[in-house]
């Protein structure tokens, strides 16, 4: 369907513009992953092979957090377009390239969910733009797509600008999972952004208690405030 739109329609690549593409091969190549070591939890760079200092203090709920790329350009330019400018075909196309690192990671997930926007913010925007990327992504993994696996129950604040604090109070009790779904699987639950991780473990929280076996987040991006990148 995309394909016939696109002749139509030509697009441009996401990432820098370029006339003739959703997401380029030049930008494919300069997707920036995250530095490694990583926190063998939440996924953040750090110095030591292990865990970081807050997740010894207070582990997340889910078992892993991995993000695929660093969330500068050119992805942070794509995911602003599929966000604000409602380029929705991006969604394929960012999923293609995700998929790949997705496999690589060998999770043993048997559905993935999108994080849930709230009513007010769904209702503005007219779609879920994480879900525009995980209804495709689950085709190639392989796995089911459950979109009602999760719902928002409570509206909340937009993270930017907070603390990690206040992240964390911001979307405590803000989730609850689908017992009918999720009882006994393994879920994946995908996010565009992960700066503290704060909603993911509120996610993975709502779908343990609604029966899951285990929980994962994988994100496409991860903000690094100490490489001066900016919060989602």
């Amino acid at each position: 369907m995309w394909k016939g739109l696109d002749l139509l329609f030509p697009p441009v690549c996401a990432g820098c513009g370029a006339p003739g593409w959703r997401w380029c091969g030049e930008c494919q190549q300069r997707v920036a992953s995250p530095p490694l070591p990583l926190c063998t939890l939440c996924g953040i760079p750090v110095k030591d092979p292990g865990l970081c200092a807050d997740c010894r203090r207070a582990p997340p709920q889910y078992t892993a957090l991995r993000s695929w790329s660093v969330f500068d350009s050119p992805v942070r330019n794509a995911l602003h377009r599929l966000k604000y400018r409602r380029d929705i075909g991006l969604g394929d196309a960012l999923a293609a390239q995700l998929s790949q690192f997705a496999l690589a990671l060998n999770w043993p997930v048997t559905l993935i969910t999108p994080v849930p926007l709230g009513q007010s913010r769904l209702k503005e925007r007219g779609y879920n733009q994480v879900g525009l990327i995980a209804r495709p992504l689950s085709l190639a993994m392989g796995i089911s797509y459950a979109p009602n696996a999760l719902a928002r129950v409570r509206e909340t604040r937009s993270q930017v600008g907070l603390t990690k604090m206040e992240r964390h109070h911001n979307v405590r009790g803000a989730f609850q999972g689908n017992r009918s779904r999720v009882n006994g699987l393994v879920a994946l639950v995908l996010d565009d952004v992960a700066t503290t991780g704060s909603t993911l473990s509120a996610c993975a929280d709502a779908l343990l208690t609604a029966g899951a076996r285990d929980v994962y987040a994988l994100t496409i991006s991860r903000a690094l405030a100490r490489h001066g990148l900016e919060s989602a």
